[in-house]
């Protein structure tokens, strides 16, 4: 048997440590990259739904107290602007009340002194009422309501809006 000895190189048969070093190394940057793209969307997402969650309730508190009223038959247009007190069509005597300190707004009904957060994360409200003639009640109450959403380092005001007509008052 005779064993023939080549002098030939081998070319083709494998990657070199070189080539293996730099595929690692892209595929390490494309992984990193789809990494910080993913997390970029987490973030946009939660925000997303933090915006959602604040501007849904401001809504739905905006709502409830145009709906109130609207059918109401007293409104006291004496209350301080950052209070709207009267009688529901059933006969409640309730506030809507803002109060800085804490950033949030309350439905009190006063004949039971009962106080429920309607809305959280709100900077500023105010109600606007227009007398009647006589001064004693309100023809229509303009109410303002400035909510912020967001994370303490990049919080975003929204601004939202309700004009009123005391439905009783028309005449």
């Amino acid at each position: 048997m005779k064993i023939r000895s080549s002098n030939r190189k081998l070319t083709g048969d494998g990657f070199s440590i070189v080539e293996l070093l730099l595929v690692l190394a892209i595929s390490g940057m494309l992984l990193a990259a789809v990494g910080l793209a993913f997390n970029a969307s987490v973030i946009n997402y939660r925000e997303n739904e933090s915006i959602f969650k604040t501007v849904n309730n401001a809504r739905q508190a905006l709502s409830r107290v145009t709906s109130q009223l609207r059918t109401g038959y007293w409104v006291d247009p004496n209350a301080p602007s950052n209070e709207c007190s009267f009688f529901t069509v059933d006969g409640q005597d309730i506030t809507y009340e803002y109060r800085s300190a804490d950033n949030k707004l309350y439905l009190i009904t006063n004949s039971d002194s009962q106080e429920y957060v309607l809305c959280e994360n709100v900077t500023a409200m105010s109600f606007i009422k227009n007398p009647t003639d006589g001064g004693s009640d309100c023809k229509s109450v303009q109410a303002s309501m400035t909510v912020q959403h967001g994370n303490p380092g990049a919080l975003r005001q929204r601004t939202f809006s309700a004009a009123v007509v005391i439905r009783k008052n028309l005449e």
